[in-house]
């Protein structure tokens, strides 16, 4: 990952970057993409017993096909697929995840209209680097999606030192373009006073697609978090607090709240990078204040060719005191280990 690419160019340009397709030039198309591939083994308990999703597996979690054309100066537009493929449910799906236009009318104001990455997750990502081999945090918990349906704007001010991006959007995800009563907003703040450190403030507020003419919401969902990394060529640091409140609660009576932190770092040695990660999440804490979510990975990644990244990782996601569903799967009272080697490769 180039510096550029840590700095406004996130915010601008790194966001079709990281589905791999680049800005076209005017006139020209560009075609690119990238894959998610690993074979690991799981050992997965529920309750104290094994599920079915133990066992060795060959997973293609992601495979994204991204094209982007620009017409001149000011307009393009970008359509990336996604194949998704896992073994231990044989899934199987071809679907759209951005399609968007978008105007770069300056660089303090860019918008795009369609589907197209939101403020949080693929921003952090771009910082913390290992998505191919787990979501972030919040999306993790399955507290945010990293594209939705709507407008978005973005733009960078006192010579890039200071960012923003601000989206109206559906509320429900890509997956659902759904149509309601009311828009949710999602933004960011980001600053970086000097090269490689970055502050970052993030809010999501709404009621995520689900306010309708034949039903009624009663309450709505906010989230906040909270972002400090440093980030250089040959290391990183990053730590991440999020609030939410009500974010599964829309439609019920009754109220409740979650929170977490994300802490992850990495260094490169001869072209070989050690990294690890520990994240620990309260996910309900009025309806359920026992329940708690642990997770951590470690390895080392190697890069064998250009574009390519092989990791060696070990991760176990843990849910005590009760039952909650992350992107590992839904455990009671058990543990998610996995142990093998994920593959990331752009084209």
């Amino acid at each position: 990952m180039s510096t550029k690419c840590l700095s406004a160019a996130i915010l601008i340009g790194c966001a079709i970057a990281s589905s791999g397709a680049r800005a076209a030039d005017p006139g020209q198309t560009t075609v690119g993409g990238r894959a998610f591939i690993d074979v690991t083994s799981i050992d997965e308990t529920s309750n104290g017993k094994k599920t079915d999703a133990s066992g060795l597996g060959i997973d293609v979690k992601r495979f994204y096909i991204a094209i982007d054309h620009g017409f001149d100066k000011t307009w393009n537009a970008n359509i990336t697929t996604d194949f998704n493929y896992v073994s231990a449910d044989s899934e199987t799906q071809l679907f759209v995840k951005k399609a968007y236009v978008e105007a770069k009318f300056a660089k303090a104001f860019n918008m795009r209209i369609g589907s197209s990455d939101v403020p949080l997750v693929p921003y952090v990502e771009g910082l913390y680097g290992n998505r191919y081999i787990e979501n972030v945090i919040v999306e993790r918990l399955s507290l945010e999606a990293s594209a939705d349906w709507g407008i978005h704007t973005t733009g960078a001010f006192f010579g890039d030192h200071m960012h923003y991006a601000l989206d109206a959007i559906s509320g429900a995800g890509y997956k659902n373009p759904t149509r309601s009563e009311s828009l949710d907003y999602d933004g960011r703040l980001d600053f970086e006073p000097i090269g490689g450190l970055t502050i970052a403030l993030f809010y999501r507020t709404g009621h995520r697609g689900l306010d309708k003419q034949s039903v009624t919401t009663l309450h709505t969902a906010d989230r906040s978090e909270v972002l400090l990394a440093w980030v250089k060529p040959k290391y990183k640091i990053g730590v991440e607090y999020f609030q939410a409140d009500n974010w599964n609660q829309v439609l019920s009576p009754l109220s409740d709240s979650a929170d977490g932190y994300s802490i992850w770092a990495g260094f490169e040695v001869k072209k070989v990078s050690l990294f690890a990660r520990y994240d620990d999440a309260n996910p309900s804490k009025d309806l359920a204040p026992p329940l708690k979510n642990k997770y951590y990975n470690f390895g080392v990644t190697l890069h064998p060719v250009q574009k390519v990244d092989v990791s060696f990782v070990y991760k176990q996601d843990k849910v005590q005191n009760g039952t909650y569903k992350t992107t590992n799967g839904t455990i009671t009272n058990g543990t998610h280990d996995e142990l093998g080697v994920w593959i990331q490769v752009s084209y």
